[in-house]
């Protein structure tokens, strides 16, 4: 290994929680490195929007060294962490080179969680990153491409879209995708082959959403219903095939394309970094964000357990990340400088969720009061354009919105991926071929 330059501060990961923590510490004369394997930062709330093709990748990433052309504190750095020596505040790339912090702040992320559902990491799609939302858009086009030059491929589940998880990742995707079947896909292929397709959204528990409230829940629910959206709740995933999804009850749904919003755990990246792992593979962090006995060690984001004064743990949510990235400098610039750290003190500003066209749910603000319908969808079109990380996405990203509500065509409709787009449809073996009867009762 090659040992490169020592900094104040060393960054791993340019997401929420990474980006603010860089931003905030170079305002206040602080020396950062901020490394991650991709050199742009990528707003994950909109995601599942360019796995769908209602906006375009360069929407929702913006280049790392865009974003810091004018700091020259921030150093960025592309490459992918390897290994993490917590004690030592070191980290190793994927090239072989060590970089070295007085201070190393851990905001890595997570990473799909299949919770050992056999066949699910290889043959579902998961939508966490802007590499996943390609894959998973070129999916979509194979199919439908698949059911357009012959119509046999429908009754094998082409145009059956089956969404793992009930979450707000799960919900919004369900949405999109029902939408797109309603409004874009008979302008792209037919009408009727639009007709042919069903949307199925799965979760092992018997409601969706369940942060937000019993109405907010119960608007989702029904909305969806009115989209297309057969809701499969209360049963889980037992196993994820080529050819579809086998449910607890014994059912199977035909599908090529299983999206998988099941949730996320911390990155194995942390394995063998000497910092102990609490629940979901996360770090658990002190009030200060710190992580226990390590010193000039923090963990922000999806990567750790954070919680209230209260000690109840706080969600993964970008708001969270955000906040705590903008706390944390305080404290480094404490333990730099001279100073006494503070604990982070969350501001509840509330949930969102898009559920389609015109429909959305929010619950703003600590107490949660809700509203849902036009009022909630403006809302959240508001907050996520002020959220966009520049004034050139903020643009696009209204426009294609302009253009997919008032001509219902998606230009963003190609093929980057190939890999994706090409559909294997050769039987299953003949060991796991399922209960074909479950299987055409499914697809009735």
């Amino acid at each position: 290994m090659t040992q490169a330059a020592s900094h104040e501060v060393v960054i791993v990961g340019a997401g929420f929680a990474g980006l603010s923590a860089a931003r905030g510490l170079a305002a206040r004369g602080v020396d950062v490195l901020l490394v991650d394997k991709n050199n742009y930062h990528q707003f994950q709330p909109l995601i599942y929007q360019v796995a769908t093709a209602q906006i375009a990748n360069r929407d929702v990433a913006r280049p790392l060294r865009a974003i810091f052309r004018r700091d020259r504190r921030v150093r960025v750095t592309t490459a992918e962490v390897t290994a993490v020596d917590a004690k030592a505040r070191t980290v190793t790339t994927a090239d072989g080179l060590t970089y070295q912090g007085k201070v190393l702040v851990i905001a890595a992320g997570a990473e799909v969680n299949f919770f050992g559902i056999p066949g699910a990491a290889e043959h579902a799609f998961p939508l966490y990153s802007l590499n996943d939302a390609a894959r998973l858009r070129s999916r979509f086009l194979g199919a439908l491409d698949a059911a357009d030059r012959d119509r046999r491929y429908v009754d094998r589940g082409a145009l059956n879209v089956v969404v793992v998880g009930g979450g707000p990742t799960g919900v919004e995707t369900a949405g999109a995708v029902a939408e797109s079947m309603a409004h874009v896909v008979p302008a792209y292929l037919s009408a009727d082959l639009a007709r042919s397709g069903k949307v199925y959204l799965v979760d092992m528990l018997p409601d969706l959403l369940m942060p937000f409230s019993e109405k907010s829940r119960a608007y989702a629910a029904e909305r969806l219903r009115a989209a297309g959206v057969e809701l499969r709740l209360g049963v889980s995933v037992t196993e994820v095939r080529k050819d579809g999804v086998k449910l607890e009850d014994g059912s199977f749904i035909p599908s090529r394309t299983v999206v998988w919003a099941g949730g996320l755990k911390g990155r194995s990246l942390l394995e063998g970094s000497g910092i102990p792992q609490g629940k979901g593979g996360r770090i658990d962090v002190e009030p200060e964000l710190t992580v226990p006995g390590l010193d000039g060690v923090y963990a922000l984001g999806d990567t750790a357990n954070i919680t209230d004064g209260a000690g109840r743990r706080l969600p993964q949510l970008g708001s969270v990340a955000q906040q705590a990235g903008q706390h944390v400098v305080h404290n480094i610039v404490a333990d730099l400088r001279g100073g006494q750290r503070k604990p982070f003190v969350y501001t509840d500003k509330g949930i969102m969720a898009m559920i389609g066209r015109g429909a959305a749910i929010a619950e703003l603000g600590s107490k949660h009061r809700s509203f849902t319908g036009p009022p909630a969808f403006l809302a959240w079109l508001a907050v996520h354009v002020v959220l966009l990380s520049g004034i050139r996405e903020r643009i696009g990203a209204v426009g294609n919105w302009l253009w997919d509500y008032c001509t219902r065509t998606r230009p963003q409709i190609v093929v980057d991926r190939p890999d994706a787009y090409e559909i294997d449809w050769s039987e299953p073996d003949e060991n796991d071929q399922g209960d074909r009867r479950d299987r055409k009762r499914a697809s009735a």
